[in-house]
């Protein structure tokens, strides 16, 4: 068990001090990500059906709306170079990521209901580690479920201008697009320890922020105030090589937010 080898080291606990988790030396944090992170992708790997459904919602978007407005493509001023479901395949992979990270917050209030979160806070751990691993967690499911979409679009007739390439940059895109929602539910469900809050942003954020992207139609062809809502939307993908660089920047701040809410959630306990 991953918590079994965090206290197995004298040495480790000796170095850390859990009233002061600034001190934890930074070789230590990368370990404890480790085992903290193997203990999450253990219970993913013991369900794989969870994977396999949450993906069952991108496909029918995908597919459905691939078919519905397919003619879409011939819109004067569209200018697409391919099939509407290759133009489909980014704004799918998007929304997945999007749509199943901010469940995270419904993870962390079950680990807190059990009082799992609470065993991990009286043990030697990084509590930075503890919040790394559910980004790896989630980043890793993240990744698994944006290639299955991609192999889907592929099987569908879809073709990627961008090769491999441009694949790669765009799963790297929906891994920091999902660690900024996953991170932002996190907080949320540690700070208010309620489902219904969660099920309530998801609601909040969702669907505008998907019809207020490039995701189904070109930002130039929408009304003037879209495109200016759309110009500043994280889940718009124009650009995406340059966005990557700002979705970083905010993926960061917001896993710091989720560490600062946990130890505000700490000396709560």
């Amino acid at each position: 068990m991953a918590t079994m080898q965090l206290q197995s080291g004298p040495a480790d606990t000796a170095q850390i001090n859990p009233a002061a988790p600034g001190t934890v030396p930074f070789g230590i944090m990368l370990a404890h990500t480790w085992y903290l992170t193997g203990r999450k992708l253990h219970a993913l790997v013991r369900q794989p059906w969870v994977l396999a459904f949450s993906v069952v919602q991108p496909v029918i978007w995908l597919f459905l709306f691939g078919a519905l407005f397919r003619k879409v493509i011939d819109i004067p001023g569209f200018a697409f170079g391919g099939s509407y479901l290759a133009y489909l395949v980014p704004g799918i992979i998007a929304m997945n990521a999007m749509s199943n990270n901010m469940w995270a917050g419904m993870t962390m209030i079950e680990e807190i209901e059990r009082g799992t979160l609470n065993r991990f806070l009286v043990c030697p751990a990084s509590r930075i580690a503890i919040m790394n691993a559910s980004v790896a967690e989630q980043g890793v499911s993240t990744t698994a479920q944006s290639l299955i979409i991609v192999g889907l679009g592929l099987a569908g007739g879809a073709r990627y201008q961008g090769g491999v390439a441009g694949v790669t940059v765009m799963v790297a895109a929906s891994i920091l697009l999902g660690v900024v929602f996953g991170a932002l539910s996190s907080s949320v469900g540690m700070l208010l320890r309620s489902r219904e809050a969660i099920i309530g942003v998801y609601t909040f954020f969702m669907l505008p922020l998907m019809f207020l992207s490039s995701a189904f139609m070109l930002t130039s062809l929408m009304p003037g105030w879209m495109q200016a809502i759309a110009s500043r939307n994280p889940l718009n993908w124009s650009a995406i090589g340059v966005r990557c660089g700002g979705l970083l920047v905010l993926a960061v701040a917001c896993v710091a937010v989720s560490v600062v809410t946990f130890r505000s959630y700490q000396k709560n306990v």
